[in-house]
């Protein structure tokens, strides 16, 4: 619960309390605006190293204290990345995302040096690079940033408040320690949060809040609705209602025009329809192909159907590219 009400949260709810057809129009004309193409970033994501992680988030089935149905395994070979991230180039998209269930990463480790060698020849394939590794310090950012990692993503899931309910083995100050490396760095920040955890809707408009505060402000921001996993402490949280998720987005747009909003986990969840109304309201990246880390995601077929019926476009990858 907020104790106390800022200008920024302020806006956030007035915003967020709008009549929802006057919050759609509005958040769609601010959405014009700042992306006038009619385009979705495809982006797709590959956990290369599952499970085993020391973390105790609430939602995640990968941590090692839950009893769930992932299996720890161990860091994927460079070539076996390769082909994931060639095929996905072939499939549509412009950013390929690697995850690794760690609690953050040491220069100098082993494993930590294989992820910097996979990232050098990844970045050669012309694909935007973005990596999920836990914490990190300044010296590890910057090694990344050097092997050619465009974004690094860092959630910070929930607001500060709600924080210590979800994770004990970390603090949100260390979370925002990391995305201070990570920004020092010049890597753009890819940076969001899960909704559906038993938070408030102010909790939710306190995590945009402190989004609004970075500087600058993050590139992209990925919206995940709780995939409740068996085994976890929050597997039996209800389904996130779909007009709250689209005034999420929708307020997410207005408070961050030029940021890409990404529909992540939870989209096998909504229907074409509403989709179809959250990239009105403003989103306009997701994650693309049949799996995300360890939950299900709509197949490559159905989503470009789905833009197609939409008039939607993919993105081309970044100038750098």
């Amino acid at each position: 619960m907020v104790r106390s009400v800022s200008p920024g949260f302020a806006r956030l709810k007035a915003i967020y309390d709008a009549p929802f057809f006057d919050l759609i129009a509005r958040s769609h004309a601010v959405h014009a605006e700042h992306w006038p193409e009619n385009e979705v970033q495809l982006c797709t994501l590959l956990s290369i190293k599952t499970g085993g992680c020391s973390e105790d988030c609430a939602y995640c089935a990968q941590s090692s204290r839950y009893q769930t149905s992932v299996k720890a395994e161990p860091l994927m070979q460079k070539d076996a990345v390769l082909e994931a991230a060639q095929r996905a180039k072939e499939n549509g998209s412009t950013r390929f995302c690697m995850g690794a269930a760690w609690k953050g990463v040491r220069a100098g480790d082993r494993r930590f040096e294989q992820v910097l060698d996979i990232v050098r020849d990844v970045s050669k394939l012309g694909l935007e690079v973005c990596v999920t590794l836990g914490q990190l310090s300044s010296v590890e950012a910057k090694q990344l940033a050097e092997a050619g990692v465009t974004a690094y993503n860092h959630n910070l899931d929930t607001s500060p408040e709600f924080y210590r309910e979800i994770v004990s083995t970390h603090t949100y100050e260390d979370r925002l320690k990391t995305i201070a490396a990570v920004q020092e760095s010049g890597m753009s920040l890819c940076c969001g949060g899960i909704i559906g955890m038993g938070e408030s809707v102010d909790d939710r408009l306190r995590l945009l809040e402190v989004l609004c505060s970075f500087d600058p402000a993050p590139e992209s921001v990925p919206i995940n609705c709780l995939m409740a996993m068996p085994g976890t402490p929050l597997a039996d949280q209800p389904p996130v209602d779909v007009f709250e998720l689209v005034r999420l987005i929708a307020t997410t747009r207005m408070a961050l025009p030029r940021a890409k909003v990404r529909l992540s986990a939870g989209r096998t969840r909504l229907s074409r329809e509403a989709q179809a109304l959250c990239f009105f309201a403003g989103a306009n990246s997701v994650f693309y192909g049949d799996k995300l880390l360890t939950a299900e995601n709509p197949g490559v077929d159905e989503d470009q159907a789905l833009l197609e019926e939409l008039n939607l476009r993919a993105q081309p990858a970044f100038a750098g590219a």
